[in-house]
């Protein structure tokens, strides 16, 4: 058997209790379905787990060591991933002159699903969490390795995605409740972009 249920168990339990604790995917997530609905925080979710695919697969290729020992590259992405956030916080900032709050056309689906990748892929803090949490829970002699790896990776991210989105759907029907109020569409649409600079900041200073 290539995960024991005893392995599989405690690994499903850790990572449903990571995935609870709010971290930047799910603040990007509830200022996606502030801002637009909960289409758009619900698409956020899926790009966030499209992103987290890309890590799982440059985990399985060692790249997340590299970039441990490689400071310099590490921060090269970080700093990238930062200044998108920044770009996006401006538009959220700036976008107050319509009604923003439950206007899915504010941001389309695929807008809110290549942000969402982007968001994901350009924080490196993503591949090495994941180059630290999976391998304890890989055992060579039942199999393996790298499939044990995609596996656990696999049942994280499907974890993360579906709390995420539950968390889209619970903001966007928040603020469709709220969405006749023009203040407060304004107010929403400001409290996504200190959201974003928030995540941002977060992004750019915090080392791991």
């Amino acid at each position: 058997m290539l995960i024991s249920a005893t392995d599989l168990g405690v690994f499903v339990t850790a990572a449903l209790m990571l995935n609870l604790t709010p971290g930047n995917d799910m603040m990007f997530v509830l200022g996606q379905s502030a801002k637009s609905g909960a289409r758009s925080g619900v698409a956020a979710s899926l790009g966030i787990a499209t992103g987290s695919l890309v890590h799982l697969g440059l985990v399985a290729l060692g790249v997340g060591a590299l970039l441990a020992r490689h400071p310099q590259a590490f921060d090269l992405i970080r700093y990238a991933g930062a200044a998108y956030l920044l770009w996006l916080a401006w538009k959220a900032w700036s976008a107050t002159g319509h009604l923003a709050v439950g206007d899915h056309e504010a941001t389309s689906a695929l807008v809110a699903w290549r942000d969402g990748t982007l968001v994901n892929v350009f924080n490196p803090k993503v591949i090495v969490f994941m180059f630290a949490f999976l391998p304890p829970f890989v055992h060579p002699e039942n199999g393996s390795p790298l499939l044990q790896l995609l596996i656990l990776g696999t049942i994280f991210n499907i974890g993360g995605t579906l709390i995420n989105i539950l968390a889209a759907v619970f903001a966007g029907r928040l603020a469709s409740a709220l969405s006749g109020n023009f203040n407060l569409a304004r107010g929403f649409a400001r409290v996504t972009a200190v959201v974003f600079l928030v995540l941002a900041a977060r992004l750019a200073f915090s080392r791991s």
